[in-house]
């Protein structure tokens, strides 16, 4: 199937609206589909489990589409993150972080990192 990129842009713009608005969605990675929600909204998040029927104890995974966004789920950041980072980026990159005061703990199952 093809989709042009006005297409594309107005399932972006849907998606993004269902997420402020605490709703989920489905999402293509490069080797999975997705289901995510507004990683700051504790009730968002706790659709993910309940739709997924995952362990509470089980943390999640948070996407950031750039540098900057890290300092809003992260603190404590390292230098040699960002020189990491500024590696791969754009592009597929898990690292583990000291979460920020801003990330519920449901999204990392009471732990410290995201």
């Amino acid at each position: 199937m093809i989709t042009t990129i006005e297409k594309a842009s107005d399932a972006i713009q849907k998606g993004a609206k269902i997420i402020n608005e605490g709703g989920l969605v489905v999402f293509p990675t490069e080797t999975v589909y997705g289901l995510g929600a507004n990683a700051f909204d504790e009730s968002a998040v706790a659709k993910i489990f309940e739709a997924k029927g995952r362990p509470q104890d089980n943390p999640l995974i948070v996407h950031i589409s750039s540098l900057e966004q890290v300092k809003d789920i992260a603190k404590d950041i390292p230098d040699k993150f960002y020189e990491l980072a500024s590696r791969f980026m754009p592009g597929p990159l898990t690292v583990i972080l000291n979460k920020s005061d801003k990330i519920p703990y449901i999204v990392t199952a009471g732990g410290e990192t995201v």
